[in-house]
């Protein structure tokens, strides 16, 4: 069995909320704790919080993990402590191999020194000769594209030029483990998808990656494995296919089924009971996977048998725009008939149609052009998540509200083949 290249074994970290660093306390401030009963009882009240709580996983050379979590969840407190800028309260850490970390924009670059400067220094405390450095020097340069500004000292650089200089160097200095923060998001999107190829190529040739991403494209695109972080502790450990469905369903029920309120008791005509949004497994769910079907359920109570009724959705962007209606009879070609009581009807939008971006549905029904019975705006609403699509690498609403499928034909008549 391989060894593991990392070992993460029940790692915690606590922080004191709102005390002071003992570092910095004077001789006024110490003798005033001992002696005041008081202010020790209101450094206790401050309490203390745990960043990170019994965290257990492991890491197998050149396998490329990704780390998600909410806000909050301890991601980037975990990959400072595997980087060793802060340490751990609780457990062990067991690290074979030489690790690079880009945490924050120029982490570990002095400001005072050069582009060129900065690159050996990286290199030297990494462990690498001077040879070595050389070697991959002008490739750094090239990746950066800061040739220009090679010789001006870091801290002229723009946030751009910094991430840029920041990740080239981190990738290109051959570490045995390469972790990486949400940092990318400081780039263009043009940045973040040469970055995103670099980790690819870096995992693919054997060496192993560490990376907290909001991106979950990048994560089912970069990643063999993923874990999952909520409130400091460790999830779930799985495939990203797998930990992403599992973001994306925890605590996504807020707003996928709404029971509608009316005033009074129906004693005449028929109106929208209740809507709700579900995944393919029948979840009640207001995030969706873009690679996964949406499911759009509609139930009806009517006080009578009506005949010529038309059900319609109208979907609608974050700004109000209607992007499609669609129509019960669509699919029964005829206008329904609705028995007395409660009726259930289930629209399934397809996968990869609507662009990662939040929606809202208007429920109506009426006769149309005749009566309308009720009409219910923007009472659900949902977000579709970018996890991988065809599309992702362009991630724009420029480019349309919906993705289209159609088909190309070549030159010769002949249709193009997946």
């Amino acid at each position: 069995m391989t060894t593991p290249i990392i070992e993460i074994e029940n790692i915690g970290k606590r922080y004191q909320i709102g005390a002071n660093k003992e570092k910095y306390l004077s001789l006024r401030d110490e003798i005033a704790k001992k002696l005041s009963p008081a202010l020790r009882r209101v450094h206790a009240a401050q309490g203390e919080f745990w960043a990170l709580k019994d965290v257990s996983f492991s890491v197998q050379p050149g396998e490329a993990v990704g780390i998600i979590g909410r806000n909050g969840a301890g991601k980037s407190t975990l990959l400072k402590v595997l980087s060793q800028i802060t340490p751990p309260t609780t457990g062990k850490i067991t690290m074979r191999g030489r690790v690079a970390s880009l945490l924050e924009v120029g982490t570990g670059f002095h400001p005072e020194l050069t582009g060129r400067e900065n690159i050996y220094l990286n290199g030297a405390i990494l462990g690498m000769t001077r040879k070595e450095i050389a070697r991959k020097f002008d490739e750094i340069v090239d990746f950066a594209e800061v040739e220009k500004f090679l010789d001006t000292p870091v801290k002229r650089y723009s946030s751009g030029m910094y991430v840029r200089l920041a990740f080239a160097v981190a990738a290109h200095l051959e570490p045995e483990i390469l972790i990486v923060d949400e940092v990318l998001a400081v780039g263009d999107a043009e940045f973040q998808k040469k970055c995103l190829g670099k980790m690819n190529e870096v995992a693919k040739g054997g060496r192993t990656v560490l990376f907290v991403s909001h991106n979950m494209a990048a994560v089912t695109q970069l990643c063999t494995k993923a874990v999952l972080l909520k409130d400091g502790k460790l999830e779930m450990k799985s495939t990203p296919d797998a930990i992403v469905g599992r973001y994306l369903r925890a605590g996504n029920e807020s707003n996928s089924d709404i029971e509608i309120e009316h005033d009074s008791e129906l004693h005449d005509g028929i109106r929208v009971a209740r809507v709700h949004s579900e995944d393919e497994d029948g979840n009640n769910c207001s995030t969706f996977d873009v690679r996964k079907p949406i499911y759009i359920g509609v139930h009806l109570q009517s006080a009578d048998l009506y005949s010529g009724i038309e059900l319609s959705l109208m979907f609608y962007n974050s700004i109000g725009q209607c992007l499609f209606m669609s129509n019960l009879s669509d699919t029964k070609e005829t206008l329904a008939d609705i028995p007395i009581g409660y009726s259930r009807y289930l629209l399934r939008i397809p996968s990869r149609f609507l662009i990662p971006a939040a929606y809202s549905v208007t429920a109506i029904v009426h006769n149309p052009n005749k009566v309308m019975y009720d009409q219910q705006e923007h009472i659900l609403r949902f977000r579709v998540e970018e996890t991988g699509s065809n599309r992702a690498i362009y991630n724009s609403e420029k480019y349309g509200n919906i993705m289209v499928q159609f088909d190309w034909i070549t030159a010769s008549g002949s249709p193009l083949t997946k």
